[in-house]
């Protein structure tokens, strides 16, 4: 019992205050959702795994088709992977800019 009754108004405003520049905060921010990080981990691993995967499955077909040295599969599956890594890239920068 410190405190004297008249820093008690002053400490209320204080604190109704913080409490609505929160509420402030909060609304400027978009309504996301917990599941929003889940959808965006999941666009992120199709926008790799897809490329990736074609670029396996053609490798293959070429593998099969062609005698060569070089292997078609291993080379088109980094191109994939490269290719996919861009394109999450860019998922995530046009999301990114939305806030």
């Amino acid at each position: 019992m410190t405190d004297a009754p008249d820093d008690t108004p002053d400490r209320d405003a204080d604190r109704i205050a913080r409490r609505a520049e929160r509420m402030r905060e909060s609304r400027k921010r978009h309504d996301r959702s917990p599941l929003y990080g889940i959808g965006m981990f999941g666009l992120v691993g199709w926008a790799v795994a897809v490329p990736t995967l074609l670029g396996v499955a053609l490798g293959l077909w070429i593998d099969a088709r062609v005698d060569s040295d070089m292997s078609w599969t291993l080379a088109l599956l980094l191109a994939g992977v490269a290719l996919g890594c861009l394109n999450a890239w860019y998922w995530v920068q046009r999301e990114g800019r939305d806030d």
